[in-house]
C-alpha cells in the first residue's frame, strides 16, 4: 500500500491513476493552439481522445495526426508514446537514479507491477529497458532517414524518421503520412525496418534480457520460450491464412508485384499485434482476413512489453492446458519444466475477464454507432478487438464514433495498455489477503 496525503492507495489504483494524470497532461496540452497548425485550441475531447490513444500507444485518431496536429503537438504526442509504450514508472525510478536517491520500497513495488515484474530483484532491468529501447530507437531513427532523407530533406527526414522509429517500436500506430504506411507499400526496405522495429517493442524486455545474457547463462526462461514459441507460431499461421485468404494480395497486383505483395501480407501479419501500421486499408480484406486480424490484435505482444492485448503467453499457456487436459495429464509442461496452477488460473480469468468486456463493448457500439448499409456487425467489433489490443487499426468507425462511442473506445485503450488485472483490482478493491478459512470442495458437471 501507498500513503498519499494520509490515503492508503494500493499498487493498481496508483497504476491506474499514474497513466490517467499522464493523459491530463497530454490532454490539456493538445488542446493548446500552440499544438495545432490552424493555431486554434482543438476540443477537449478530441485532445482527450488522441492523449488517451498516444499514452495507451493504440494509434486510434479523431483527426488527421499530419494535417491537424502542429511541430509541437507532434512532439508531444511523441512523448506519450514513449512514455505509455516503456511505462511511465520506468521514466520514474530512472529520475530516482540520476538524483542518485534510494528507492522507497513503495516506489519499488509500484515499478514491479507497472513492468510485470515477479520480484523486486528484477528492477535492475529498467536500466536495461531504457538503454535497449534507445539504442533501437535510434539505430531504427538512423536506418529509416536512409529512405527518408532523399524524400524529405534533412530536416523534415529526420523528424519522420525519429517520430516513425518510436511510433513502429512502441508499436502506438501514429503516423506523419496522413495514410499510415500506405504510400510505402512498394517499400520493402522501409517495411523491413519498420516490421523489425515492431517486433523488437513486442518481444518485452524480459526477453530481451534473457536473449542477451544467453551466452552468459547457456539457457532461456520458460517465459521467454514460452513467448517466442507462441509468437512465433502464431506470427506463421497468420501468415499463411493473410496469403491464402487474400490471395498474395490479389486485389493489388495491377500496383505491386508479387515479392511485394508477398512482403505486405508478411507485414500485415506483424503489424496487428498491437503495432496498427498498415500498408493497405483493411477495409479491402476479406473477412477471414479481418477475423484473422481481429485474433492478432487480441492476443497482442510479450508481457513487459510496448504491446497491448491478453499477451502471447496467456494463449500460449492456455493451449497447452488445452493439450494436457485433452491427453488427461493434470500438469501443463513445456520443456521439462511445470507451470504453477495460479499461471493457468490468472490466465484463465484474463481471458474470461477479456471476452466479457469486449462482448459488452461490442453490444454497446452496435446499438448506437452508425453502421454502414454496406457493413456489419464486423465494422463495430472490429473497432472494439482495435481500441482493446491497443492497435490504431480502423475499418473507417472512428472519425464518426458518437460521444458515448469515443468514451467507450477509450475505456477499452485505457484497459488493453494499463492492464485488465490493474484496471480490475483498482475498481473492485481487491485485497490481496486470504481469508483464514476454506469452505468443503465439491464437484460441478464441466462440458
Amino acid at each position: 500500500m501507498i500513503n498519499l496525503n494520509k490515503r492508503h492507495l494500493s499498487l493498481p489504483k496508483a497504476l491506474t491513476l499514474g497513466f490517467l494524470i499522464i493523459i491530463l497532461i497530454g490532454t490539456v496540452l493538445l488542446t493548446l493552439p500552440l499544438s495545432t497548425q490552424s493555431g486554434h485550441s482543438t476540443s477537449a475531447m478530441t485532445a482527450l481522445f488522441t492523449a488517451t490513444s498516444a499514452t495507451c500507444v493504440t494509434g486510434l485518431t479523431l483527426v488527421n495526426t499530419a494535417l491537424h496536429w502542429s511541430l509541437f503537438g507532434q512532439l508531444v504526442i511523441l512523448v506519450l508514446m514513449e512514455i505509455g509504450g516503456l511505462g511511465f514508472m520506468t521514466f520514474t525510478v530512472i529520475l530516482f537514479f540520476f538524483m542518485r536517491r534510494r528507492l522507497r520500497l513503495s516506489t519499488r513495488l509500484l515499478a514491479q507491477e507497472s513492468l510485470n515484474l515477479e520480484n523486486l530483484s528484477q528492477l535492475s532491468l529498467i536500466r536495461l529497458i531504457i538503454v535497449l529501447a534507445m539504442i533501437i530507437q535510434l539505430t531504427g531513427t538512423a536506418l529509416l532517414f536512409a529512405d527518408f532523407y532523399p524524400r524529405y530533406g534533412l530536416v523534415r527526414g529526420l523528424w519522420f524518421s525519429l517520430f516513425h522509429a518510436v511510433s513502429a517500436f512502441c508499436n502506438a500506430g501514429f503516423d506523419l503520412f496522413g495514410n499510415s504506411l500506405e504510400s510505402f507499400a512498394n517499400d520493402p526496405y522501409l517495411l523491413s525496418v519498420m516490421a523489425a522495429l515492431i517486433i523488437a517493442g513486442s518481444f518485452g524486455f524480459l526477453v530481451w534480457q534473457d536473449l542477451l545474457l544467453y551466452r552468459k547463462r547457456h539457457r532461456l526462461s520458460l517465459h521467454t520460450k514460452l513467448a517466442m514459441g507462441t509468437g512465433g507460431i502464431i506470427t506463421i499461421i497468420s501468415a499463411i491464412i493473410y496469403f491464402f485468404s487474400e490471395n498474395n494480395l490479389g486485389q493489388l497486383s495491377h500496383q505491386l508485384s508479387a515479392s511485394n505483395r508477398f512482403m505486405n501480407t508478411i507485414f500485415m501479419a506483424i503489424t496487428p499485434r498491437t503495432a496498427g501500421l498498415v500498408t493497405i486499408p483493411y477495409s479491402h480484406l476479406s473477412i477471414a482476413g479481418i477475423a484473422i486480424t481481429m485474433f492478432l490484435m487480441f492476443v497482442g505482444g510479450t508481457p513487459g512489453s510496448t504491446a497491448g492485448g491478453v499477451k502471447t503467453t496467456t494463449i500460449g499457456l492456455l493451449a497447452l492446458q488445452s493439450i494436457a487436459t485433452l491427453r488427461g495429464r493434470k500438469d501443463t509442461e513445456l520443456n521439462h519444466r511445470r507451470f504453477t496452477q495460479e499461471n493457468v488460473l490468472r490466465a484463465l480469468t484474463l481471458i474470461f475477464v477479456a471476452i466479457t468486456i469486449l462482448a459488452i463493448a461490442i453490444l454497446i457500439l452496435a446499438a448506437t454507432q452508425p453502421i454502414p448499409k454496406t457493413s456489419g456487425i464486423e465494422y463495430v467489433t472490429f473497432e472494439a478487438f482495435a481500441a482493446f489490443g491497443t492497435s490504431g487499426i480502423s475499418l473507417g468507425l472512428t472519425p464518426h464514433l458518437t460521444l458515448l462511442g469515443k468514451v467507450l473506445i477509450m475505456a477499452l485503450m485505457f484497459i488493453g495498455r494499463v492492464g485488465i488485472f490493474t484496471v480490475m483490482f483498482s475498481i473492485l478493491n481487491a485485497d490481496h489477503k486470504q481469508k483464514g478459512y476454506r469452505y468443503p470442495e465439491e464437484s460441478v458437471l464441466i462440458g
